[in-house]
């Protein structure tokens, strides 16, 4: 029997065989990680020598091993303690061997935004995927009924918003002459918000028009309500939770509706807003309740500290998720006495949701390891290749490397091809211990 994307499944979740093979993937000039000595190696013949952070140049991105295994395990606990799944968003770190980590800590499958990463995930076997957004590209709509054909465990959904969306799916996917209907969830959008129908009575209407579409399946609903907010103030948590009992109102307006009496995946639930969403959808009546979190693996120093729900009263047992990613770059000029330039910029580093954060220095005017760069210190700008820092003195001599807190994972693992992960980046001595690949 063809596997549905509600449909429990076993196994590991993909390819664990592909995923280690990027063990053996030759290092060379592609991965300004790493320094020149690692080219001509493979990664476990790298990892081998027993590299430190001081073996590696700057600008660098580096993921801390102790605060992922923090952020995994807190969020399953907090996912099973609240009743719903989670199909973490991979296009944060678009890190096969990240999804394999929060497949194997219990996540249902994987989420993506567009056809290209559906492919990286194809390529490495996932065997649940979600795209959270439409799919109406004909060569693409091609390729997933070849997939779908030609694999029974591969569970695919994807979104609809109209009427016009319906029929092109439709059009393309007789055209490709597919074998197996596409599970589609008719999307919930608000008042400028991004996609999404913009009532609960379209949505109606576009969950009847997927019911005759003989190549599509009505498979549930879904939404963003990120999209509604950017804080959490008063008015804007009740923006979402006003959004969120539309999405439930839905629900019940569709009931009755799935042909197959499979539980309808209802899904919402960015990193800033899963409490809300638990609160009001997690009780819905015979609903598959489907987080889609995917900066909590990351998390940061800015944007998502502020917002999380681990961090502002949602937790439960096991306290608030820690930034996994720093960056690390090194003051290549002082021109002033309290302005310092750093040899990292916007090529480096994520500047979208808020500036990289000064918080260690090695190599200062300090003791011996990270020392502090002084709570007067601030990046105020940055350039292609360059941050300004200010007012760390004579903290940050020409030559020092500051530990850098940044903003917005999401914006962040797409400028490393190869990221190195450390012991533990407050170490007097971080050593790394693993080179996690992105394929963006």
């Amino acid at each position: 029997m063809d596997q549905t994307f509600a449909s429990s499944g076993s196994g590991p979740g993909l390819d664990t065989r592909a995923v280690a093979a990027l063990a053996e993937e030759v290092l060379d000039w592609r991965f300004k990680a790493l320094p020149a000595a690692a080219a001509g190696l493979t990664v476990s013949q790298y990892l081998a020598t027993g590299p430190a952070l001081a073996d590696l140049g700057t600008p660098l991105l580096t993921l801390d091993a102790g605060a992922l295994d923090h952020n995994l395990r807190t969020m399953a606990r907090w996912c099973a303690d609240a009743g719903v799944a989670l199909a973490p968003h991979g296009k944060t770190t678009m890190a096969p061997a990240l999804w394999q980590a929060q497949l194997e800590a219990g996540s249902h499958g994987i989420t993506l935004a567009n056809l290209p990463q559906l492919r990286v995930a194809r390529a490495f076997g996932v065997r649940r995927l979600l795209l959270a957004n439409a799919l109406l590209d004909p060569a693409g709509l091609r390729w997933l009924a070849g997939e779908l054909a030609a694999d029974p465990d591969f569970a695919f959904a994807s979104w609809v918003d109209s009427v016009e969306s319906v029929r092109l799916m439709d059009s393309a996917l007789r055209a490709a002459g597919a074998e197996r209907p596409v599970e589609v969830l008719v999307e919930l959008g608000g008042p400028g918000g991004r996609t999404g129908a913009r009532t609960v009575d379209a949505a109606v209407e576009i969950a009847d028009a997927v019911r005759r579409a003989p190549t599509l399946r009505l498979a549930g609903i879904g939404g963003y309500e990120g999209a509604l907010a950017h804080d959490a103030s008063e008015g804007g948590l009740g923006a979402v939770r006003g959004y969120l009992r539309s999405l439930a109102d839905l629900h019940g307006r569709l009931a009755g509706r799935y042909a197959d009496g499979a539980a309808p995946v209802v899904t919402a639930g960015g990193s800033a807003y899963f409490d809300l969403v638990a609160e009001e959808l997690g009780a819905l009546p015979e609903a598959f309740v489907v987080l889609r979190s995917g900066a909590y693996l990351a998390h940061d120093d800015g944007f998502y500290r502020g917002i999380s729900p681990l961090g502002r009263g949602g937790g439960r047992e096991g306290g608030a998720l820690r930034a996994a990613l720093h960056g690390w770059a090194r003051v290549v000029s002082r021109p002033e006495p309290q302005l310092a330039l750093l040899d990292a910029g916007k090529r480096d580093l994520p500047f979208d949701e808020g500036l990289p954060e000064p918080q260690l220095v090695r190599g200062g005017a300090g003791p011996a390891g990270a020392g502090p760069v002084g709570t007067a210190a601030r990046i105020t700008a940055l350039n292609d290749q360059h941050a300004f820092l200010r007012d760390a003195g004579d903290l940050a001599p020409v030559g020092a490397v500051l530990r850098l807190g940044i903003s917005h994972p999401c914006t962040a693992f797409d400028k490393w091809a190869l990221i190195p992960v450390l012991d533990d980046a407050s170490a007097a001595e971080p050593r790394v211990t693993g080179l996690v690949r992105t394929f963006f």
